[in-house]
């Protein structure tokens, strides 16, 4: 059965087990961030005895190098199988990412967690990028951007439910715990996925050489720096939720994950509205979503030793970085002229630069001895910085077009 031809509920079907498959990149993205203390405890017992801040800002690596890996699979993976059958593509990409999750499960030492880590990374981007083409498919002509967020679903899901739950687990059985239930995800995902997604043919005249050529556009490169240093923002500080909830706010570890539901909830909210703003109009809503991220940050920075107040910024600040995730999609893809598939990957490895370089810079901050409330200050910076660029590229847009007048 091809995709033309899919009733209804097979559709929906289609897009469920597409839909599993992201909710398990959420959870192996994020979970992270919730056990970094017990990971450094675990990996690093040599560091943390004489520092549990040098262990958790070492430890926080692991969180780099998975966004290192969407950074380098993104646009690699993504451009190098385009012209293979994409549902054949998507069972690949399924099955690779159970395999690497289960990696982290066995890995017995700091160093193999962090090769499984990176290799994880790997298909995320183009998981995202291949399978928004399929869910567009499965749902037909003028319901694109449905199939799309369907399937994104998935991932601002398991942000409400499963990286919570799976914080919760690592806490009480073992951090491993959390990615044995990951890899366990992404197996019933490739299966799903053989079962339920249509036949859905490639383009055999695109090559990895005629899909790099976005690059070239200047356009691009502007918007991916917004990405991947304005939501680097967001990322300095969900790296460190946890040392900031029990070591600034004093609270108990079992009130970690109920903060990150909080966070969760935001996102999933802040997602829908912002690609409501986004549509209504999307410059105002990427400025104005950068200034929100900005001043949400510092008000978070200055009022975390109170744990409600914490709480409260904390669902502030997932719900403005989820209004600007499909703002700065959207731009991307108004840019990219026609290299939407590599360009629906490459917003995926922006975000994820924007990961990487939070969770490092947050990290260096924590190392000098400036405490788990510095990362907040560094978003702040991270957020500034994206404006700036944000700024730049539309002032660039606005000199072409007065020049073309």
């Amino acid at each position: 059965m091809t995709s033309s031809t899919l009733t209804r509920g097979a559709a929906t079907w289609a897009l469920l087990s597409l839909a599993v498959g992201s909710f398990g990149i959420g959870m192996t993205e994020f979970v992270v961030m919730g056990l970094l203390p017990d990971i450094a405890a675990d990996l690093l017992p040599g560091v943390w005895a004489s520092s549990p801040e040098d262990a958790i800002a070492q430890a926080g690596w692991l969180i780099s190098l998975y966004a290192l890996g969407v950074v380098i699979g993104a646009p690699t993976i993504a451009g190098s199988v385009a012209k293979y059958p994409r549902h054949r593509v998507m069972i690949g990409l399924a099955l690779a990412l159970t395999v690497f999750n289960a990696l982290t499960f066995l890995a017995p030492t700091f160093e193999w967690v962090a090769v499984s880590r990176l290799l994880a990374g790997l298909p995320h981007g183009a998981y995202f990028g291949i399978g928004a083409l399929v869910a567009a498919d499965v749902l037909g002509p003028g319901k694109r951007a449905q199939g799309v967020a369907f399937v994104l679903t998935g991932l601002t899901v398991a942000n409400v439910v499963g990286v919570p739950l799976g914080t919760y687990l690592g806490q009480q059985t073992g951090w491993r715990s959390a990615f044995m239930v990951v890899a366990a995800i992404f197996l019933a995902a490739t299966v799903l996925i053989a079962i339920f997604v249509p036949e859905h043919p490639g383009d055999p005249g695109r090559t990895l050489r005629a899909e790099l050529k976005v690059f070239r556009i200047g356009q691009v490169w502007l918007a991916l720096g917004v990405g991947a240093i304005g939501f680097g923002g967001f990322f300095a500080v969900y790296s460190y939720i946890a040392p900031m909830v029990t070591d600034v706010a004093g609270s108990p570890a079992w009130v970690v994950p109920i903060v990150l539901v909080l966070m969760g909830l935001g996102m999933t909210i802040g997602n829908l509205v912002g690609g409501h703003l986004a549509d209504r109009d999307l410059k105002r809503t990427l400025v104005g979503g950068l200034i929100a991220l900005a001043v949400v940050l510092a008000l978070l920075a200055v009022t975390a030793t109170w744990i409600w107040a914490l709480a409260f910024f904390v669902f502030c600040t997932g719900f403005v970085s989820s209004v600007l995730s499909p703002t700065i999609q959207t731009r991307l893809m108004d840019v990219a002229q026609d290299n939407q598939s590599i360009a629906a990957a490459l917003n995926h490895s922006a975000l994820n630069i924007g990961n990487s370089l939070g969770a490092l810079l947050g990290g260096l901050v924590i190392a000098a001895g400036w405490g788990y409330i510095a990362p907040a200050w560094v978003g702040v910076a991270l957020a500034l910085g994206g404006l700036v660029l944000a700024l730049a590229s539309l002032a660039g847009e606005r000199r072409r077009a007065f020049i073309a007048a």
